[in-house]
């Protein structure tokens, strides 16, 4: 597995808490986020649910100093995880895979989903950029991802919210009429 991959579990757990509620208000909640990868099995309760729940907000607040130009603040929020939740990497072969890095898996549930998110956090924005993070554009979304478009233009977090945010867009582009007052048509 690529290490810059384990970014994704940092997304996955930021994108639980939305406008419309948290999906991250119990244990059953957490154990199916929890199935992101088999690395993340193991025995969880209450204290393991609230850890999530402060990285969550740990985690939120990196994409958000991106979103408003500190990118100092985002590096040592990345940073800051690192050292709390110390990353030991191991080579491994596995399901006919060549030799790569995967994370050892010591630790509770949340230490190495901690330390998961901050590593492939690190490993990409070391080598795409921080401001490849970001907040979705579509009101009232507020889901981040990270943009792997090739020219650092992603704005929104899916097509769903794309087609939401700029009906007049999709309806130029479908031969439609091209105002954008908000009715949709």
């Amino acid at each position: 597995m690529d290490l810059a991959s384990y970014a994704e579990l940092a997304v996955r757990l930021v994108n639980t808490r939305t406008p419309e509620g948290d999906r991250l208000g119990d244990l059953d909640a957490l154990r199916e986020l929890l199935t992101a990868g088999p690395h993340l099995s193991g025995r969880i309760g209450r204290s393991d649910l609230e850890a999530m729940v402060q990285l969550r907000a740990d985690l939120r607040s990196i994409f958000e100093s991106v979103t408003e130009g500190d990118e100092d603040g985002a590096a040592e929020g990345i940073n800051s995880l690192l050292l709390q939740h110390p990353v030991h990497p191991q080579i491994s072969a596995h399901d006919g895979q060549r030799w790569h890095l995967h994370i050892t898996e010591g630790g509770s549930v949340p230490d190495r989903y901690a330390a998961g998110a901050a590593m492939g956090l690190a490993v990409y924005v070391s080598a795409e950029g921080l401001d490849r993070l970001a907040i979705c554009h579509a009101a009232p979304c507020r889901n981040v991802f990270i943009d792997t478009s090739s020219n650092r233009s992603r704005r929104y977090c899916s097509d769903h919210c794309a087609g939401r945010a700029e009906p007049g867009v999709r309806a130029v582009a479908q031969g439609g009429p091209s105002r954008n007052d908000g009715l949709g048509q």
